[in-house]
């Protein structure tokens, strides 16, 4: 099979020159281009992996206490009827586990020190179902028994009011009691049971978890106030709960995992977004590089492409020879950047580490950020149009210089050979 001479010939002076004193310095030039694409994109591929990682680990982290879909009665009151709202939760195909709650707000309080929580009254039987949490505190959670008022702390909370399992902490709860003597506020002793650490600050420091009959006498419900559900896959928690709305025989509010942390996942995505406009730019510096490269290379070529031209080169193949030099630098610039930049992409938990143990240092401590190792996940969806959008820009550069070439004047160029 032949290869067109255009092809050929920009492939050779891709190649070309590195040896001698006469072009060189273009060829210099032609490979900081290239190595500035590969690094721009290995830059990109490296960065937003990270980012991918940092908010995989996050929401997991908070999906561990938090579950994929709540139903729940409007203004906190109890739900109308849970066993048909469980039946109904179920036979959606989606829903793998379905738990009965209790949520509302309190005060805690041990001597001086009192915090605001977030009281979540649970089915301890059920809670395995929903939400990793239970699993990892299966001992703490049995402890919670119906009238015995005992509480599940966060980590961070309990290290707060400076209590410890088997002491006694003070709930005071919403709405008091009206005595002779005023409004007096409804408080209940609560015996610490375990604490439980989801790796989540705000869960861990605002959490406290009780059987939810016993919720239900603090608070003064007939029922539990919702039912949280898990599914198949956590991505397809709006499509589920539109169904639901649909299917559920009660007027009932339902909130998926996305609604309950909108604002943080909105930032995420909006970080993500600029960072990946932000580091196109080094691409695009990189690529339009290219522009400067090229217009030396036809100089340099003047004469080369006068003798084409009086062999028989129409203008149009002269322009496709600078293009396909320009194109190959930029296949190879990108195509390096992707071999770089996923190589430490999906092994940064073994390069970081070894970067900390060099340089006795720590990039997440663990006192500071939620998680203390460098997560990565690669993703096509941010890949592909990494590598289209460097291969576009790369062929815009070299439009202009390879235009200019194929108006090169024989009669001018040989002038002076």
């Amino acid at each position: 099979m032949q290869i067109p001479y255009e092809l050929a010939l920009g492939w050779r002076y891709t190649r070309a020159g590195r040896a001698t004193r006469r072009n060189g310095f273009i060829s210099f030039i032609s490979g900081v281009s290239m190595l500035g694409i590969a690094l721009g994109v290995a830059a990109l591929i490296i960065v937003l992996s990270v980012m991918n990682g940092f908010q995989k680990e996050v929401r997991d982290r908070m999906l561990s206490v938090v579950s994929h879909i709540e139903i729940f009665a409007p203004q906190g009151a109890a739900l109308p009827s849970l066993e048909r709202t469980l039946a109904e939760a179920r036979r959606n195909p989606n829903v793998v586990g379905a738990a009965p709650f209790v949520f509302s707000q309190a005060l805690l309080a041990r001597g001086e020190e009192m915090k605001g929580t977030l009281v979540r009254g649970i089915d301890p039987a059920l809670e395995h179902e929903v939400t990793d949490l239970a699993q990892g505190n299966a001992e703490a959670l049995k402890q919670l028994v119906p009238g015995e008022f005992r509480v599940v702390l966060g980590i961070e909370l309990a290290r707060s009011l400076g209590v410890r399992i088997g002491e006694a902490v003070t709930l005071i709860v919403p709405g008091g009691q009206v005595t002779p003597a005023g409004v007096v506020p409804r408080l209940k002793q609560m015996t610490v049971a375990g604490t439980f650490d989801s790796g989540h600050y705000e869960y861990d420091a605002a959490l406290v978890m009780l059987h939810h009959e016993d919720a239900q006498r603090l608070f003064r419900l007939e029922g539990p106030t919702g039912v949280r559900l898990k599914l198949k896959d956590l991505h397809e928690a709006p499509q589920v709960a539109r169904q639901l709305a649909d299917t559920l025989t009660d007027q009932l509010l339902i909130r998926d995992w996305t609604q309950q942390n909108k604002t943080w996942f909105s930032a995420v995505q909006l970080e993500k977004r600029m960072m990946f406009i932000i580091l196109t730019l080094i691409v695009a510096v990189a690529a339009f590089n290219l522009v400067s490269t090229l217009v030396m290379t036809v100089t340099d070529k003047r004469a080369d492409i006068a003798i084409l031209r009086t062999l028989g080169a129409s203008p149009r193949s002269i322009m496709a020879v600078f293009m396909v030099q320009g194109a190959m630098v930029g296949v190879i610039g990108t195509l390096a950047g992707l071999a770089l930049g996923l190589g430490i992409a999906m092994n940064i938990d073994v390069i970081v580490p070894a970067i900390e143990q060099a340089f006795n240092a720590s990039f997440l401590p663990k006192d500071i950020y939620l998680i203390s190792k460098m997560p990565s996940e690669p993703q096509s969806s941010d890949i592909a149009p990494i590598a289209v959008i460097s291969l576009i820009l790369s062929f815009v550069a070299t439009i202009y210089p390879s235009w200019r070439a194929s108006r090169v004047n024989p009669a001018e160029a040989l002038r002076y050979e």
